[in-house]
């Protein structure tokens, strides 16, 4: 018989590595689980490099039985959420094998670290909050993950609900075959440029990086401001996300939408990265510095792209400029050889973000789902 389950926080960054190897045998024969890239996720999980840590205070735990690792899990006092959404703390990295005892362990032991700042709601999955991976998938398990987005196994949502968390918002993926341009979005496009000639368009200089992520920022939390969810990122947060994305930005794909000289939208869309994360199993070595480099340098290119973001400023959302961004990142994705994109994480409430990827033929192909439970239990 199995041994008693022993919860405990962990330091970080020296038992990053350790922790993040237990998941490795929670998601043994899941042919869709997309390891994370082992340097990269150490880097993210040390404060001494992730200005994340600087507005938020981290705890991270690990569920042992008999020694080993079964089971982990972080808790995150965000100072930004707090500002406009008093008494909610976050939970992440909820990883578990299929016990719900190990996961009631756990959550456990997330809310007593929450509970020490006074707050009253847990909300999640976030790896660490919105503007990092975040949501359980709960339907769409028949394909991998795309770039930036989480993959569960399928047991998770039942083990949620079994351990009190309920339903907060589900956020879909939607997913857009290649093929030939809407002519309907065309249309609105071609007018609405014809009618604007003060509306202009133009590519991501990868030369003017640091500047491009700057102009990007200001549209990110001037156009997300009053999302749900939407938790504000300090200019330290986003250069630190950007370096991330710089390897595998594709400015073909990357378009901003000016307004006379103000730049008032833009639309960031990546190639599937997660295609190359897979083949190397979270590590450079033995050999999987092949198809990263393959990558990096375009001797391989992954066969579909994911439109990680689109935004327009508050005080252009009366202009249609969502819809030029789509036909520019449209004609891109021709020109490779991709099977289609996909576009999210889409809020089950915005009717009119999905209401044009409708227009454009796209399909629910993913819902993934964020919960909340008292902190009190």
């Amino acid at each position: 018989m199995s041994g008693p389950i022993e919860v405990s926080a962990i330091s970080l960054p020296g038992d990053a590595k350790v922790w993040m190897r237990s998941w490795w045998p929670i998601y043994a024969g899941d042919p869709h689980w997309v390891p994370p890239f082992f340097m990269d996720k150490l880097n993210f999980l040390n404060p001494a490099k992730n200005p994340y840590f600087k507005h938020a205070d981290v705890r991270c735990f690990a569920a042992r039985r008999d020694g080993r690792i079964v089971g982990t899990i972080a808790a995150t006092h965000d100072h930004e959420l707090v500002k406009h959404e008093p008494g909610v703390g976050l939970f992440g990295f909820f990883e578990f094998e299929n016990d719900p005892e190990v996961a009631r362990a756990l959550l456990d032991a997330a809310r007593g670290y929450l509970q020490t700042f006074g707050l009253t709601t847990l909300r999640g999955p976030f790896n660490f909050n919105s503007n990092h991976d975040f949501g359980l998938l709960i339907d769409g398990f028949d394909t991998d993950p795309m770039v930036a987005n989480p993959h569960n196994r399928r047991y998770y949502g039942d083990v949620y609900e079994r351990i009190g968390l309920v339903k907060a918002m589900d956020w879909f993926a939607y997913w857009l075959d290649n093929g030939p341009m809407p002519q309907n979005v065309l249309a609105i496009s071609e007018r609405f440029l014809k009618r604007n000639p003060e509306v202009t368009l133009r590519q991501l200089d990868p030369k003017k990086f640091a500047s491009e992520v700057a102009l990007f920022r200001d549209i990110y939390n001037d156009a997300w401001e009053q999302n749900y969810g939407h938790i504000y990122l300090h200019d330290d947060e986003f250069a630190f996300a950007a370096e991330g994305f710089k390897q595998i930005l594709d400015p073909r794909l990357c378009w901003f939408a000016y307004v006379g000289d103000e730049c008032a939208a833009a639309a960031i869309t990546l190639p599937d990265f997660n295609q190359v994360l897979k083949k190397v199993n979270g590590s450079l070595f033995p050999l999987g510095w092949w198809p990263l480099a393959s990558a990096m340098f375009g001797w391989t290119t992954p066969d579909a792209i994911r439109v990680f973001v689109l935004g327009v400023k508050k005080k252009f959302q009366h202009m249609p400029l969502g819809a030029p961004l789509y036909i520019k990142t449209w004609e891109a994705g021709m020109t490779m050889p991709i099977r289609g994109a996909e576009a999210s994480l889409i809020l089950e409430t915005n009717t009119k973000m999905r209401g044009a990827l409708e227009k454009l033929g796209g399909r629910v192909y993913k819902t993934y789902r964020t919960y909340e439970a008292p902190v009190g239990g």
